[in-house]
């Protein structure tokens, strides 16, 4: 964090003066977002978009979804078809990546949970992510700001 200073009722931030308390919340949030990416969150992106529906692909039983994804065409071709052992069943989900478009399926073969499961894992790290910045961000602008522009 830069200077923080208080003039004429306004703020002074990162070599930035006459800030609105909104205007300061904005720089500290884009500061705390820049400060907080890293490789997980290029590893996450990649993730997410590897799990996008939008390769070609056999044709389908009627209601499946359109496509395949780039990760499950490759973890198909690294686990065949390898079942999880004793029967198991896993579950997944498809149809988005939101609680109102996903369905769950339980899949026996490694290489079906495999792929549908890597997009998942990055949209979790990436919504962590958001929680941690707009936490942060809070965090810091409760820190500077006077108490009638405080956030909560």
């Amino acid at each position: 964090m830069d200077t923080v200073e208080e003039l004429n009722g306004t703020y002074f931030y990162a070599g930035r003066s006459n800030l609105t308390a909104s205007e300061l919340f904005f720089m500290i949030f884009c500061e705390t977002t820049a400060d907080h990416f890293g490789i997980k969150d290029i590893a996450a992106v990649v993730a997410l978009y590897s799990g996008v529906n939008n390769q070609e692909t056999r044709t389908k039983p009627k209601g499946t979804k359109e496509g395949t994804s780039r990760v499950s065409k490759s973890m198909r071709r690294a686990f065949k078809t390898a079942k999880f052992p004793f029967g198991l069943k896993m579950p997944t989900w498809v149809g988005g990546y939101t609680p109102w478009t996903a369905e769950r399926r339980m899949v026996a073969k490694i290489s079906t949970f495999v792929g549908r499961t890597i997009p998942l894992v990055g949209e979790v790290i990436l919504l962590v992510d958001v929680s941690q910045i707009t936490y942060c961000s809070i965090r810091d602008y409760n820190r500077i700001a006077r108490n009638a522009d405080k956030l909560w």
